[in-house]
């Protein structure tokens, strides 16, 4: 059992792949165990389950700096912007970063038919030509290497008239940036949010237009009340792009995200970034500022699965991620592995 930040958790002894997968804390895991008992024994109550999704929804527009009235609830990454994809207007030309992940370009990829032009460029190119295009989407930090774009210079282009989407799913949780003058902000709960898989968020602001293509019974403007007929009563405000909740999902968001939003958010990034600057120095790489730290060395996933440290295969790399629950003796097993002759 380690405890960080004041959480307990099972985590083991070397792992190292939040980036993939993030490990709930023992309240977390509990309270969806909790949730699944009730649903075995029929107890769960469909209603019951929109104070979670309302709290891990409030949380969630803590963590970005937006009010709650901005988030919508959806089950990836993908499926959110695909909502913004979905209603530019033919010829949008959007700029994406050479190598990014694929849920935050394809949406835009998938418009072709309609014109829309999406170009890749460098992850160092894409703040400096933000303004030659009507649309950037891109990571606040790369999955493959942890790389960091540079958010000013998107900033600054946004001022410009280029509207700016972020996925932040890959920092939100330890970075400590300001976030909240996107036009869309994008995460994913299930890495270093510490949630279940199956449940995303969105903050996007109003005049950013978004189509909700899925508009269910959890996008009314009453939802209790709307789930038979029309006309069609969407909510006034980002809930109309929610699509229906994955009850226990959002059971145990509703711990993690409100956790996290409690923390300092400065010494919790102190506490990431100085672990993985700390493993960078011990292989002889200057400090990088990121929580995720890619080794391309022959055989080291190798030598990482054989001591025991739990990595990711991105890229053509080994991936390591150090979150909150990580410790110096997480960095020293890493390099032992890497180092020992």
């Amino acid at each position: 059992m380690r405890k960080a930040f004041g959480a307990e958790f099972d985590v083991p002894d070397g792992y190292l792949n939040t980036a993939s997968i993030g490990i709930p804390s023992v309240a977390m895991g509990d309270a969806v165990a909790r949730a699944v008992a009730g649903w075995r024994a029929g107890a769960g109550r469909a209603p019951e389950y929109d104070e979670p999704v309302a709290r891990a929804r409030a949380a969630f527009a803590e963590l970005v700096g937006v009010g709650v009235d901005r988030v919508a609830i959806g089950p990836a990454v993908s499926a959110l912007v695909g909502l913004i994809a979905s209603a530019l207007p033919d010829g949008t030309r959007v700029l994406v970063a050479d190598g990014e992940f694929t849920s935050v370009t394809w949406p835009f990829a998938a418009r072709a038919n309609r014109g829309v032009e999406v170009t890749e460029v460098d992850l160092d190119e894409v703040g400096r030509r933000a303004g030659e295009y009507d649309l950037v989407a891109v990571s606040t930090v790369q999955s493959a290497d942890g790389r960091i774009v540079d958010l000013d210079a998107l900033r600054a282009a946004r001022a410009g008239g280029t509207r700016v989407v972020l996925d932040a799913t890959q920092s939100l949780g330890w970075l400590d940036a300001d976030l909240s003058w996107a036009d869309a902000v994008v995460a994913a709960g299930y890495k270093w949010l510490l949630s279940p898989r199956g449940v995303a968020w969105m903050a996007i602001r109003p005049e950013l237009a978004a189509v909700p293509i899925a508009a269910g019974w959890y996008a009314g403007a009453d939802r209790w009340a709307d789930v038979y007929g029309l006309p069609m009563t969407l909510a006034p405000d980002a809930r109309a792009l929610d699509a229906s909740p994955a009850w226990y999902c959002h059971v145990g968001a509703a711990v993690a995200l409100p956790w996290l939003a409690g923390l300092d958010r400065a010494a919790v990034h102190a506490h990431c970034v100085g672990l993985a600057d700390a493993f960078r120095a011990g292989l002889g790489m200057g400090p990088a500022g990121s929580a995720i730290v890619s080794v391309r060395r022959e055989g080291a996933r190798e030598r990482l699965a054989a001591a025991g440290v739990v990595s990711a295969a991105r890229a053509g790399g080994a991936r390591l991620a150090f979150h909150l629950y990580n410790t110096d003796a997480d960095v020293a097993r890493a390099l032992d592995a890497l180092t020992a002759r």
